[in-house]
């Protein structure tokens, strides 16, 4: 369990980190940046929704290649569901926000 646990907290941390520097710096709403911290709301919804293949993809091979029980796998597809979701739907309504 520890295995997943400092992994996310890294991930966290970096994102918290991140998403300070940026905060109220120029947003980029063309092309293409790698950085997700410089994108307009507008386009961070198209990367995220430009995501949701990977995101399928990811649960096919976790399905596949753990051996959870069908419970938690249905779990954990719904856990990323939901995130996905709410990420999206706050993207959505901050674009609209902002214009």
């Amino acid at each position: 369990m520890t295995d997943i646990i400092i992994p996310v907290i890294i991930a966290l941390f970096v994102s918290v980190i991140l998403s300070i520097i940026f905060k109220g710096k120029a947003k980029v709403d063309k092309g293409f940046k790698l950085n997700y911290f410089k994108l307009s709301y507008r386009r961070k919804m198209i990367r995220t929704l430009t995501s949701l293949p990977f995101v399928i993809v990811g649960l096919i091979v976790i399905y596949y290649y753990t051996d959870w029980s069908m419970a938690l796998n249905i779990l954990f597809g719904l856990l990323f569901l939901l995130a996905f979701s709410v990420q999206l739907i706050y993207n959505f309504k901050m674009w609209k926000k902002m214009e």
